[in-house]
C-alpha cells in the first residue's frame, strides 16, 4: 500500500476531508473564474458592454456540453478506479485511464467538427438576438479551438484528484486561472480584441493546464499512468465508464438545455434585456454551486477507495461530515446573495435597467439553492459508489423532467417572463428532497456487503 492509499484508508476522517477537499474546492472556484471573469470584463465594454455580455451568455450552454463530455469520462472513469486501486488492481486502474484517454481525444473530434459546421443555427437555436448574435459568433469561433486542451485538463484532473493528490489537481486549474486572469485584459482592452480576447486567453489558458495534465499523468509521481499498452479499447472498461459517466455527463449537459430553454423563453417573452439577466443570474449560481462541487469532488474519492476495501464505517462518517457541510454552505450563501442581490449583479454590469430586473429576481431565483446541499452531497455519494442507475435518474429529474418543462409552461400559463425565473427554485427545492429520501431508503441496502466493523 503507498502513501496514498494509506491515507485514504487509515488517515482520521476529519482532516483528510480538510487535506482533500479544500484544493479541490479552490480548484473549482479558480476554474469557475475562467467563464466569471471574461463575464465581468465584457459586461464592462464601453458602448454594448450589455449585448456582449448577453452574447456570451448564449455560447454559455455549448461550453457547458464541451464541459460535459470530459466529465463524462473524468467522473465517470475516476471513481471506478479508485475502487479499483482500493482492490490493489493497479492494472485495471490504468486501463480505466487509458481507455478514458482515448475517448477525451475521440470526444474532442467531434465536438469540434460539429460546432464549426453548425454554429450559426446552433447560435440562434439557443436564443441569440439580431445585436447579441455578433459577439456570440465572435466568442465561439476562438473558442472552439481549444476544445481539446479543455477535454485533457477537465476530463483527465479527476484521475489524479482520485490517487489522493488533490493540491496536484489543484496546480493543474490553478496555472490556466492565473494566464486567464492575467491575459483578459491585455487581450479585451490593450489589443482592442473584445469578446475575442476573452476566448483567445481562455483556449491559452486551458492549454496550459492540458500539459500539466498530461505530464503528470505520463509521470512517475502518478500512482496510475498513461501507458501506450493501456491504450487499447476494451469494450469492458469503456462501458464501465460511460455507464457510470451518463449521470455528471447529463448533469452538465442539461444545464446546457436549461440555458437554451431559458434564453429562448426570456427572448420570446422578455428581450435581450431578459436573456442578459438571466447570463447574471446563472453566473451568480455557479458562485453557490461551484465551491460545493469543489467539496463534494474531493470527499469522493475517500468514498470510492473506502468502498471497494469493504470500509463501511469510514463511508457513513465521511458522508455525515460532507451533508452538513454542504447544507451550511448553500444555506448561507443563498441567504447573503439574497439580502444583498445588488451588490452581487453590479459585478456584471452597470446598466440600470438589468441591474434592477436581475436584482429584484435574484432572491425568487436562489430560494430553492438553499437546500441544494443535500441534492449535492447526496448525488457525489451515489456517484462514489458507483450507482449509476439511482445517479441517472436524480440527474434526469432535476433538469428533464422539472425544471425544462416548468420554464416552458409557466409562462404560458401566466404570460410574464418574470414566472420563468420560478421554474429554478421550485426544480431546485423539490429535487433536493427527493434525492434526499432516496438516499436514506437505499444507502442500507448498497453499503450491506462492506465490513460492518471495519
Amino acid at each position: 500500500m503507498n502513501s496514498s492509499d494509506k491515507r485514504l484508508a487509515e488517515a482520521p476522517i476529519p482532516k483528510l476531508i480538510i487535506s482533500l477537499a479544500l484544493p479541490s474546492i479552490v480548484a473549482q472556484v479558480i476554474n469557475l473564474l475562467y467563464s466569471i471573469v471574461d463575464r465581468i470584463y465584457i459586461g464592462h465594454l464601453e458602448g454594448d458592454g450589455d449585448i456582449a455580455l448577453t452574447g456570451i451568455g448564449i455560447t454559455l450552454p455549448i461550453v457547458m456540453i464541451i464541459s460535459a463530455f470530459s466529465a463524462f469520462v473524468g467522473y465517470g472513469g475516476a471513481p471506478i478506479a479508485a475502487m479499483r486501486m482500493g482492490h490493489n488492481d493497479y492494472d485495471e486502474a490504468e486501463s480505466i485511464l487509458g481507455n478514458g484517454f482515448i475517448l477525451l481525444i475521440l470526444f474532442s473530434a467531434f465536438l469540434t467538427a460539429f460546432t464549426l459546421m453548425f454554429s450559426e443555427p446552433i447560435l440562434y437555436l439557443f436564443g441569440a438576438g439580431q445585436q447579441s448574435y455578433k459577439y456570440a459568433k465572435e466568442y465561439l469561433d476562438f473558442y472552439i479551438w481549444g476544445t481539446i486542451f479543455v477535454q485533457f485538463s477537465l476530463g483527465l484532473n479527476p484521475y489524479i484528484s482520485c490517487q489522493g493528490k488533490a493540491k496536484t489537481a489543484m496546480f493543474s486549474v490553478l496555472i490556466g486561472a492565473l494566464i486567464n486572469i492575467a491575459l483578459d485584459p491585455i487581450f479585451i482592452f490593450g489589443f482592442n480584441m473584445g469578446v475575442k480576447g476573452a476566448a483567445l486567453a481562455t483556449v491559452i489558458s486551458q492549454f496550459a493546464s492540458a500539459i500539466w495534465v498530461v505530464s503528470f499523468l505520463l509521470s512517475k509521481k502518478s500512482v496510475i499512468r498513461v501507458r501506450l499498452s493501456r491504450l487499447k479499447p476494451r469494450s469492458k472498461t469503456l462501458f464501465a465508464i460511460l455507464s457510470l459517466g451518463i449521470s455528471p455527463f447529463i448533469m452538465q449537459s442539461t444545464e446546457s438545455l436549461v440555458s437554451i430553454t431559458f434564453n429562448s423563453g426570456l427572448q420570446k417573452y422578455g428581450g435581450e434585456l431578459y436573456v442578459g439577466s438571466m447570463t447574471i443570474l446563472m453566473s451568480i449560481m455557479q458562485l453557490c454551486v461551484i465551491p460545493m462541487q469543489g467539496f463534494t469532488q474531493g470527499v469522493q474519492p475517500i468514498i470510492s477507495y473506502n468502498y471497494g476495501a469493504g470500509n463501511r464505517k469510514r463511508i457513513i462518517d465521511t458522508f455525515k461530515i460532507m451533508v452538513t457541510c454542504c447544507l451550511l454552505f448553500s444555506l448561507t450563501s443563498c441567504i447573503t446573495m439574497s439580502l444583498f442581490p445588488e451588490f452581487f449583479v453590479r459585478f456584471f454590469n452597470n446598466q440600470p435597467q438589468l441591474v434592477e430586473l436581475t436584482s429584484k429576481m435574484l432572491p425568487v431565483f436562489l430560494f430553492g439553492m438553499s437546500i441544494f446541499g443535500l441534492q449535492s452531497s447526496c448525488q457525489s455519494t451515489f456517484m462514489g459508489l458507483g450507482q449509476a442507475k439511482i445517479s441517472l435518474f436524480l440527474a434526469l429529474l432535476r433538469k428533464i423532467v422539472l425544471l425544462v418543462p416548468l420554464a416552458i409552461v409557466l409562462p404560458l400559463i401566466f404570460k410574464t417572463p418574470e414566472s420563468i425565473y420560478y421554474a429554478e427554485p421550485i426544480a431546485d427545492g423539490t429535487a433536493s428532497l427527493v434525492t434526499f429520501s432516496m438516499f436514506l431508503f437505499n444507502i442500507k441496502k448498497i453499503l450491506s456487503h462492506c465490513g460492518e466493523n471495519k
